[in-house]
């Protein structure tokens, strides 16, 4: 004998919703019982965070010059020298050059100690290095919209801007782009997928993940170079 027994699904709905607004301002007092649990978690956390990695002559920031910055140029640099031997091991040969985002830069470094906490500020994002192979024209195209004046960090390339602000001549390593060549550039995951609406990132011929947080990245480069004192220089200049 075959019984089938039918089940009819129930809906349940709520009475009423009520909703409550609880501001949060410094009248609420600390919890006793939560600080106490916390406080040796946050003394370990304070400790990891105010290490000190290296040490900066010179305060740095963002808004030292108009098309290429020395804090800009530092974690262009940084990601070339450090994420370069990762992908020619992966790949059997070396990427190109490298873009940033101006708006990556969130803090200044301040003259003396650079702390890991000071790296968490510079860089608050989970942003990874990743390694994308352009065409010619996709150079181009990049050429055309960084010639747009804002400093975006780039390493291994230079922008030659006229004096009406055109742009004159984009090169990579020294060299004129060739429109049938490729070329490999380090980016952040955030900018291949068209942050900062750099659409010409997202269909690159292909793509390589480094799993290299940018954040991370730069704090070996911090323990690894101990003083850090970029420079601006001419890899992204305006004629006079």
């Amino acid at each position: 004998m075959l019984l089938i027994i039918g089940c009819k699904q129930q809906q349940y709905k709520p009475e009423r919703i009520q909703a409550e607004l609880v501001p949060v301002d410094i009248n609420i007092k600390s919890d006793t019982t939560i600080t106490s649990f916390i406080a040796p978690y946050k003394l370990s956390v304070d400790k990891a965070m105010d290490s000190v990695l290296a040490y900066a002559p010179n305060s740095l920031t963002k808004k030292d010059s108009k098309f290429n910055t020395a804090i800009g140029n530092m974690m262009a640099d940084a990601v070339f020298e450090l994420a370069n031997p990762i992908f020619k091991k992966r790949t059997g040969y070396p990427f190109n050059a490298v873009l940033l985002n101006y708006g990556g830069i969130r803090s200044p470094l301040n003259q003396g100690d650079i702390t890991t906490r000071a790296a968490f500020q510079l860089m608050p994002f989970e942003n990874e290095v990743v390694v994308v192979e352009l065409s010619g024209y996709q150079m181009k195209e990049m050429f055309t919209y960084l010639s747009h004046g804002t400093a975006h960090p780039i390493s291994n390339m230079q922008i030659i801007l006229n004096k009406d602000g055109s742009l004159q001549k984009g090169t990579i390593q020294g060299h004129d782009i060739i429109d049938n060549e490729t070329y490999f550039v380090a980016t952040s995951d955030y900018l291949q997928k068209g942050g900062d609406n750099m659409t010409f990132l997202e269909k690159p011929i292909s793509i390589l993940p480094l799993d290299y947080k940018i954040r991370n990245l730069l704090i070996d480069y911090f323990k690894k170079k101990d003083t850090i004192a970029p420079v601006r220089d001419n890899r992204f200049i305006k004629e006079n």
